[in-house]
């Protein structure tokens, strides 16, 4: 599936491409290569505009825009899914059954001391020494100028059990991140944060569902690529797998 875009869209990617900025830093994901993100900071974003970036194969984290361009890396590759062409394999069809007594919450971005005290939980477990603070990460990763975000947010009885973070428009969902109860890993809380985004994404007509990156050698990001079929941006071209 080649990438295509209007006049106007291959305009826009031009004009981004000349305020973009090199990064450098280690790698986010834990390899052993020197990471550089490629980025701009913008303005509020329009939901459009943020369709047409998400298929040309780039993130958000606030309102930057970045992809990553590391010289001596190409492992980070952008992952999609159809959400009318999922079918769900054993272990997921499990997944989803094992979670069917959480209740799902669609809210507003707004951190509150409940979500930060999990975000911090799930950085303590999963990023040990690395002094990531829950109050600060929201507030530049996840708050941002537009007005597409949103959280869904998984409660087991009153407790709180993980939060998706997203980005949703009319043709398009895109999967912010995604932070859990370290104690709730064995119900494999990301697989079905992914199933209940299939379907909000088939609830709203939504053909374009972003996941971010897949990354094989890296345990957090490779459980992605079981979402069959599944398409991957490959020298400029998305190409089903599966």
């Amino acid at each position: 599936m080649s990438l295509t875009f209007t006049n106007n869209e291959k305009l826009l990617l031009k004009a981004l491409a000349r305020r973009l900025r090199d990064i450098p830093t280690e790698c986010p994901y834990g390899l052993d290569y020197r990471a550089v993100y490629r980025m701009a900071r913008l303005d509020k974003i329009p939901e459009e505009i943020m369709g047409t970036l998400l298929a040309a194969g780039y993130r958000r984290y606030g309102d930057t825009i970045y992809t990553m361009a590391c010289e001596d890396c190409q492992r980070c590759i952008p992952i999609k899914l159809d959400p009318f062409e999922f079918r769900p394999n054993r272990s997921q069809r499990r997944c989803a059954g094992q979670n069917r007594d959480l209740t799902i919450k669609r809210t507003p971005l707004t951190p509150d001391q409940e979500t930060t005290e999990l975000l911090q939980s799930f950085f303590d477990h999963r990023f040990p020494g690395k002094n990531n603070r829950a109050g600060d990460y929201y507030a530049g990763f996840f708050l941002n100028s537009s007005e597409f975000s949103m959280a869904i947010r998984y409660y087991s009885g009153e407790k709180p059990v993980g939060v998706s973070v997203i980005d949703i428009g009319k043709t398009w969902l895109n999967a912010v991140y995604f932070f859990f109860d370290p104690a709730t890993a064995k119900r494999s809380p990301g697989t079905f944060n992914i199933i209940n985004l299939i379907t909000l994404c088939r609830e709203h007509s939504i053909r374009n569902l972003y996941l971010g990156y897949w990354i094989e050698q890296s345990s957090s990001m490779n459980y992605k690529a079981a979402f069959s079929p599944h398409y991957l941006l490959i020298d400029g071209s998305w190409r089903k797998v599966g």
